[in-house]
């Protein structure tokens, strides 16, 4: 059986994928009905700033990048906080013309905070999946101004790891 892998924030960056170790055959645009992307989950290290998440909006859809998946999903699992920060589910996701069951990472709720800025760089990733997002959703996500610019270059190695 084929695991695959929703992924609606910084992974969205196939280079952080692959620095990470996690191995996949392809992938591809893909949508998760009746969930909007949210950046609400507190960063572990860094006071005021924000990673992504989801959250149930019956009428919205988070766009992300779907990996059909080589290796194992566990493999991500240090770098999301699995299963401290994020819980790792499955969710039916649209790819393509068919429906997938793939794993998402959720925030936990002791993680979740209101009033967190996004960094320059973790905002880079999920731009970074270009045109498998629509041009409404990569403008949505260029127009988030983020508070805090980071000295670190996005496809620095250590920027590709963890977020810094």
């Amino acid at each position: 059986m084929t695991d695959f892998y929703f992924a609606y924030g910084s992974n969205m960056n196939p280079e952080r994928m692959r620095a990470r170790g996690l191995a996949f055959n392809r992938h591809e645009a893909a949508q998760l009905p009746g969930y909007a992307l949210c950046f609400n989950k507190r960063a572990h290290n860094k006071s005021g700033i924000a990673y992504a998440n989801i959250a149930y909006a019956p009428d919205s859809t988070v766009e992300g990048v779907l990996y059909q998946l080589a290796g194992d999903i566990e493999v991500m699992d240090p770098f999301e906080g699995t299963p401290v920060r994020y819980s790792r589910e499955q969710f039916p996701v649209a790819a393509a013309e068919s429906v997938i069951w793939a794993w998402v990472y959720v925030a936990n709720p002791a993680y979740i905070a209101s009033e967190l800025h996004v960094e320059e760089n973790y905002l880079n990733h999920l731009l970074s999946a270009g045109d498998l997002l629509s041009a409404a959703y990569r403008e949505h996500l260029a127009g988030l101004a983020p508070v805090v610019e980071s000295d670190t270059p996005a496809d620095h190695k250590t920027g590709l790891l963890f977020n810094v």
